[in-house]
Order: C-alpha cells, then structure tokens, then sequence
C-alpha cells in the first residue's frame, strides 16, 4: 500500500495497450466501497478475501492485463500460485515514506494504528513471498511513476 502501483499500473496498461485490473478501482466499482471502508464495515477477512479472488480471477483474463494487486494477496497460498506464471514487479518504499503516504488519502485501510510499525510488520512477513514470486523489484520511494514505468519496460522478460 501506497507504493505506487495503481498510478504505474495506469501508465503501464496505456503503455502495453493492455486492460488494468487495480483492485483498489475494482472493488469501488464492484461494491462501491474503499479497501478502507470495507475493513471497518465487513473486517480484516472480508477484505483479505475479496482480494484473494480479484487476483485470481485478474491473472486468467484474456487479453492479459496488468493487475495492480494489493499486497495481502501474498498470504495465500492460492494467490501465491497464482503469481508464479505472470511477470512480477514488486514495488517497494521505505516503511517511513509509506506511512506518510498513507495521510494523504482515506482509501487505504488502516489495520493498526500505528501505520509505520504495521508497514514494518507486513513487509517483514509479506517480503520473504514478494522475493520469492518477483521477476523485477523497484524501489519507487525516490522516482516517480513514469520512470518506475520505464525500468519495468526495458527489463528482460
């Protein structure tokens, strides 16, 4: 959360003339809530749950599309599957610089509160199956989407 990845996956799908599936965007149209309002109404697995089976369904559509998934997604073993076929990218920032990202938008759900430690929590039990399914990892803490959109472009793959 709050890497980037809805603005590259934009850019990116404009760039590859390919559909987006951002699960952010797809659960608001879907169920006309936020990821944010989602976990304050329904929880945690509700959430977990309806992300899980966006992936899934994201990675089998034809043409293939670029899938901005969100990052719980990797704490399920059919998810993780899932993630092995297609091209990944793994977006990363600092714990620090995603936290204070988080203030400007309501969108995102807030699973504790203390964001900083959270971030610092999932990345510690997340990273290890981030690592383990990403073909590209790029630190967007620094560079912008359009040049977080160009390194993906010129990597092989």
């Amino acid at each position: 959360m709050g890497t980037g990845k809805s603005s590259v996956g934009r850019l990116l799908a404009a760039r590859l003339h390919r559909p987006l599936r951002d699960s952010d965007r797809d659960l608001l149209a879907e169920r006309g809530l936020t990821a944010a309002q989602v976990l304050d109404r329904y929880g945690e697995r509700e959430l977990h749950d309806w992300e899980a089976a966006h992936l899934t369904a994201a990675v089998t559509e034809p043409p293939p599309p670029v899938v901005c998934a969100a990052a719980s997604v990797v704490d399920r073993s059919e998810c993780h599957q899932a993630l092995v076929a297609p091209f990944v990218v793994w977006l990363v920032a600092p714990a620090e610089v995603l936290a204070a990202r988080f203030s400007s938008s309501a969108h995102r759900p807030r699973f504790k509160p203390d964001l900083e430690a959270m971030l610092t929590e999932q990345e510690a039990r997340r990273g290890p199956h981030f690592a383990s399914v990403a073909d590209l990892v790029i630190d967007a803490s620094a560079i912008g989407p359009d040049q977080v959109v160009e390194r993906i472009l010129r990597a092989p793959g």
